[in-house]
C-alpha cells in the first residue's frame, strides 16, 4: 500500500475537479484546467458566450468574492474541550464553538453527504442587524483577532445599515459561501429549513434556487409568529416570518430516494371526529363530503335515501362517484344520511383507511408551533426569569420541523445555534418517542452586550448561553422524569460534547517570491518540522481525524496490547475501515512487528519517529501516512 505525507489541504472542490477530471481529462494539463480544451469538450452542451452575458440569475457586488471564499480551505481545527458538556464520554451530539463559516470547511470531509436536516435562523438583516464580517484572505485569523485568541482588535461583526449602498450585496455575500458548503453536507434525501423575514426572503429564495436548484424547493412557509396585533404599526401590523424549505427530490432513473416528508401524528381533535355513528364492523370512520365542484354528466343522478327523500346535486356541483360507484358504496355500506337516514348522502372514511397522519400545511399558525412571546418565555423560565435573549424561536416550531423531517437516527445541523432551541427540540423529540436523533450545534462566541441581563447574570457571548441552555435542558429532564423513563434502558443520549475552533496544528506554507537563497534556506529550515510549536497530542489526534474524515463522535480508545508504543484506534459505523494514530518520538521495532492492518486500515504517525525501512514495512500492511 502507498506511504503518503498528510496535509491539511481538503476542500470539497478538491473532490469536483477529480469527478470534472474523469470526465474531460484531457482539459488538465499540470493540475490547472486548460479552458480552450474544456469548452472544446463540452461541445454544444457550453453556452454561447453571447448569449450568456445576458443569463439570468441573481448577482451582487461581492458574489466573486464569497464564491473564492467558500473555497478556500480553513487553516483552523477543531479542539475538544473537556468538562465545559455533559455524559462527554458516551455521546454523539456536538456543540461547536467557534466562526461557522470555518467550522462548515472543517466538517466537509468528515460529514460530506451525512446530515439528514439543517435549520438556521441567520441574522435577519432588518437594518439594525448584525452581520458577519468575512475576510477572504485570512479569515481564521480575523476570527482569532475577534475571540481575543491572538493579538490585535479585529472587527468581527457589523451593524448592516439600510443607509450601506452594499445593505443587500453585504448579507448576500455572508450567506453564499455558508449555504454553499453546508449544501455540500446534506445526504441524498437531505432538506434544510431557514427562517426569515420580508427584509430578505426575496434574495434567500433566489440564492437558494442558484445553490440548491430551483427544481429542489419545497415551500415557503409562512409562520403566525405574533398572537397578538400591533396597533402602532406604520401601515401593517407584521404578524410572520417565513421559513423557507429546500430539499433533494427523487430524480428519474435516480437510485437515491429524495426527502420523503414525514406525516405529523394526529392530535387529540382530529382523532376525536372519528366515531362509529352505526356500530359498523370496520370501526371507526367520519362523515365526509359527496359532493364536488364542476359539471360532468355522468356525476348527477338522483339518490334516494332510506327514508324515500330524493337528493340531487346542488346548484353546481355533481356527485363525487358516477352511478356505478355509487352503487357499489351504498351496497359496501359506506354512505351515512344521518341518523333518522333524511340527510345528504355523506361518505364514510374510515380510521382505518387513511394515512396514519396529518399532512402539514403552509401555513403554521401560532397555537400549533408557538410564537416569539412563547419562545421569550421558554428561555426565561430556564434561566430562573432572567432574559439572557432576545429573539429565540419556540421549541414547538423547531419540534414541527424535526417531527416531518427526521426519523429516529438521523443527524441535524444547526450552524446559527443562538440561544440552542434546535436541540432542545431535538432532545424533546428523542424524549417523546425514545428516538436517537443526534444533533450538531455551531455557535460563534459573540460577545454579550455589557449592559445586558445576560451580561450581568455572567454570560459573556452567545455561546454561553447557549451551551448552558442545553445543560439545564438536560438537567430538568432527568429531575422531570418522575419514574416515566428509564434513561440507560432506553439509551436516551442525554450529553453533548464541546468542540471549539483554533488555529491548525499545522505549519501554514506561505509561498515565497524572493529572489534571496539565504531567506528561501530560513524558510526551508523552519518548515523542517511541519507541526507548530506547542502542539498537544490530544488536539494533533483530533485534527488527525478530521483530516481522514473520521466525525467528531467517532470512538476513540487506547490500544493496550502496544507495550511500547502509545496507539490510538478511532472507528466510526460511517466507516468500514480503522484509523490508528501514534504521535510518540519513535515508533518500536515490536509495534510494527505487532501492527495488524487490514488493507484498507490507515495508520499515522510523525515522519521522523518511523525509518525509512520500517515505512516500507508498514505500508506492506496497509495505509501509511506521516505528519
Amino acid at each position: 500500500m502507498p506511504h503518503s505525507k498528510l496535509r491539511p489541504s481538503f476542500t470539497f472542490d478538491e473532490e469536483k475537479l477529480n469527478e470534472l477530471k474523469k470526465i474531460a481529462p484531457e482539459a488538465f494539463a499540470d493540475g490547472k484546467i486548460n479552458w480552450d480544451t474544456l469548452r472544446e469538450s463540452l461541445g454544444e452542451y457550453l453556452e454561447d458566450y453571447e448569449e450568456s452575458s445576458e443569463s439570468f440569475g441573481l448577482f451582487w457586488p461581492g458574489k466573486k468574492q464569497a464564491r473564492r471564499i467558500a473555497s478556500t480551505p480553513s487553516k483552523g481545527t477543531l479542539i475538544p474541550v473537556e468538562g465545559e458538556g455533559v455524559e462527554e464520554e458516551n455521546t454523539h451530539n456536538i456543540f461547536i464553538e467557534g466562526e461557522n463559516l470555518e467550522v462548515l470547511k472543517l466538517l466537509q470531509k468528515s460529514y460530506a453527504g451525512r446530515i439528514k436536516m439543517i435549520y438556521i435562523d441567520p441574522p435577519y438583516n432588518t437594518g439594525n442587524d448584525i452581520v458577519y464580517e468575512d475576510d477572504f484572505k485570512e479569515p481564521l485569523q480575523e476570527y482569532l483577532k475577534r475571540t481575543g485568541q491572538i493579538d490585535e482588535e479585529g472587527k468581527s461583526l457589523t451593524t448592516n445599515t439600510r443607509a450601506d449602498g452594499r445593505f443587500h450585496s453585504k448579507w448576500l455575500s455572508m450567506m453564499y459561501p455558508r449555504l454553499r458548503l453546508a449544501r455540500n453536507l446534506l445526504r441524498n434525501d437531505g432538506v434544510i429549513f431557514i427562517s426569515i423575514d420580508d427584509n430578505e426572503v426575496h434574495n434567500l429564495r433566489e440564492l437558494m434556487n442558484e445553490i440548491f436548484g430551483e427544481e429542489n424547493f419545497i415551500e415557503n412557509i409562512i409562520w403566525q409568529k405574533k398572537y397578538s396585533p400591533q396597533n402602532d404599526a406604520t401601515y401593517f401590523s407584521t404578524m410572520h416570518d417565513y421559513v423557507i424549505c429546500f430539499a433533494f427530490k427523487k430524480k428519474n432513473n435516480k437510485k437515491d430516494v429524495g426527502w420523503q416528508r414525514i406525516l405529523l401524528p394526529r392530535d387529540e381533535k382530529s382523532i376525536e371526529r372519528y366515531k362509529n355513528f352505526d356500530n359498523d364492523p370496520r370501526g371507526d370512520w367520519k362523515p365526509g363530503d359527496f359532493t364536488a365542484e364542476g359539471p360532468s354528466k355522468n356525476c348527477i343522478y338522483p339518490i334516494i335515501g332510506p327514508t324515500g327523500i330524493e337528493h340531487n346535486p346542488p346548484v353546481g356541483k355533481r356527485w363525487v362517484f358516477n352511478y356505478e360507484n355509487y352503487l357499489e358504496l351504498r351496497k359496501d355500506n359506506r354512505l351515512w344520511f344521518g341518523n333518522d337516514g333524511n340527510n345528504y348522502p355523506a361518505l364514510k372514511r374510515f380510521k382505518s383507511e387513511v394515512q396514519d397522519g396529518l399532512v402539514p400545511n403552509s401555513i403554521w399558525f401560532y397555537k400549533d408551533v408557538g410564537h416569539t412571546q412563547e419562545a421569550k418565555q421558554e428561555v426565561n423560565d430556564l434561566f430562573d426569569g432572567i432574559p439572557v435573549m432576545d429573539y429565540p424561536k419556540p421549541v414547538r416550531l423547531l419540534k414541527r420541523i424535526v417531527q416531518i423531517s427526521c426519523f429516529t437516527n438521523d443527524i441535524v445541523l444547526d450552524f446559527f445555534a443562538g440561544s440552542g432551541t434546535t436541540s432542545h427540540a431535538v432532545i424533546e423529540i428523542n424524549k417523546e418517542d425514545i428516538g436517537n436523533r443526534k444533533w450538531i450545534m455551531v455557535q460563534m462566541p459573540e460577545n454579550c452586550d455589557e449592559k445586558s441581563e445576560a451580561f450581568k447574570a455572567g454570560y459573556k457571548t452567545i455561546a454561553e448561553i447557549s451551551k448552558e441552555r442545553i445543560r439545564r435542558v438536560i438537567k430538568n429532564l432527568r429531575n422531570n422524569k418522575k419514574g416515566k423513563l428509564d434513561f440507560d434502558k432506553d439509551k436516551l443520549d442525554l450529553g453533548f460534547k464541546v468542540f471549539k475552533l483554533k488555529e491548525s496544528n499545522f505549519k501554514d506554507w506561505n509561498d515565497y517570491s524572493g529572489d534571496s537563497i539565504n531567506e528561501l534556506d530560513t524558510l526551508f529550515e523552519k518548515s523542517s518540522d511541519p507541526l507548530n510549536y506547542g502542539w498537544k497530542k490530544k488536539d494533533l489526534l483530533n485534527e488527525i481525524l478530521l483530516l481522514e474524515g473520521f466525525p467528531l463522535d467517532s470512538k476513540i480508545k487506547s490500544l493496550k496490547e502496544f507495550k511500547n508504543n502509545k496507539i490510538k484506534q478511532v472507528t466510526s459505523d460511517f466507516h468500514e475501515h480503522k484509523l490508528l494514530i501514534c504521535l510518540d518520538e519513535k515508533i518500536e521495532k515490536e509495534t510494527i512487528k505487532n501492527m495488524n492492518l487490514n488493507e484498507n486500515d490507515i495508520f499515522v504517525c510523525l515522519d521522523s519517529a518511523i525509518t525509512d525501512k520500517d515505512k516500507v514495512n508498514l505500508s506492506d500492511k496497509g495505509f501509511l501516512k506521516t505528519i
